[in-house]
């Protein structure tokens, strides 16, 4: 919890996001829709609850099914503007460290990023051939774009119920706004996870009959690296990430960066410095995107040691099929082939 002297400064942002909203309800600013269908993954907090992860389990899902979904985001921290579409020449400087991501995950599926989602999302339609669905990353509070289906992401241990709006929490938008929500998904849970924590989750979010509750954790990819690892990352919530990895490597150090964090030539400098201890270098795979973008790589290679990117997805502990059925059954009744 932050400084309660923030809470001032928390209700004056809280005033200017609720009369953003009235703006929208009495239609004095106007919200768009698109043809083709629209997800959106969002949560009402900063950073932290999965939403990218979420993104690639939803894409994966949909191209299981034959269907041919696009993915539409901001591309935060990226240094261009306006549309830019990913390509073989994208880099994380155009389209972002978690649209490049994405990209190198699903090279066949057309991922874009723009400032205006409905620009985004319209043009997406121009360009795309038998582009059945977008999938918008982020995209909750951007109520230009009026989505067909929004999944709501908050985490286990940190619930949008228990938080506060900005800056005394990391709310960003009102917990009223949850309603919005199609589904609602608590992420991040611990594997040991009981069907009665479920209930007591349940029942403090208190949702309505029409939204479907569902938890989910991550997982990890199993680790086979002999030696012991540095744990390089710039994420928001680095502890998930330690968690696992000491499991399997006890003597594991953490050396933190902020979220989307660029690497500069000093910190190369410092993670080599800090790496001679350490038999390898394990990070995530965003900040991977941004890391080859320096010489890291090559400098670590020159030493005999490697950077590995560990992989990570949705794990649902509710049953997953009916978090799917969701998903393909929006998709299947809006989809005009």
């Amino acid at each position: 919890m932050r400084s309660i002297f923030y809470v001032p400064l928390s209700w004056l942002y809280t005033l200017g996001v609720a009369i953003r909203h009235t703006l929208y309800n009495q239609r004095l600013l106007l919200s768009f829709s698109v043809e083709t269908p629209t997800i959106c993954v969002g949560n009402l907090a900063v950073g932290g609850t999965g939403k990218t992860p979420m993104t690639a389990y939803i894409v994966r899902l949909l191209l299981d099914h034959g269907y041919h979904p696009a993915i539409l985001s901001r591309g935060y921290k990226r240094l261009t503007h306006g549309f830019v579409m990913a390509d073989s020449t994208s880099t994380v400087d155009t389209i972002g460290d978690e649209m490049m991501q994405l990209h190198r995950a699903f090279p066949e599926v057309p991922i874009a990023v723009c400032e205006s989602r409905v620009r985004g999302a319209r043009q997406l339609q121009r360009q795309v051939e038998n582009l059945d669905v977008i999938v918008l990353d982020d995209a909750m509070q951007h109520r230009s774009l009026r989505c067909g289906f929004t999944i709501l992401l908050t985490p286990y241990d940190h619930l949008y119920i228990d938080d506060h709006m900005l800056p005394w929490g990391t709310l960003r938008d009102l917990p009223s706004r949850a309603l919005e929500a199609d589904a609602v998904v608590v992420t991040k849970c611990p594997e040991s996870i009981r069907p009665i924590d479920m209930r007591v989750v349940d029942n403090r979010l208190h949702l309505p009959t029409f939204q479907l509750l569902h938890f989910a954790g991550i997982d990890y990819a199993p680790m086979e690296q002999d030696g012991t690892p540095l744990v390089l990352c710039g994420i928001a919530q680095p502890q998930y990430m330690m968690d696992y990895v000491t499991k399997r490597y006890p003597k594991a150090e953490l050396m933190a960066y902020p979220d989307h964090h660029h690497y500069t030539p000093k910190d190369i400098d410092a993670i080599m410095e800090r790496s001679r201890h350490f038999d390898f270098v394990l990070t995530t795979e965003k900040d991977i995107q941004r890391l080859r973008t320096t010489t890291l790589v090559e400098r670590l290679t020159a030493v005999n040691k490697r950077l590995i990117a560990l992989p990570i997805r949705v794990k649902f502990y509710s049953p997953k099929e009916t978090f799917d059925r969701q998903i393909l059954s929006y998709v299947h009744e809006n989809c005009h082939k």
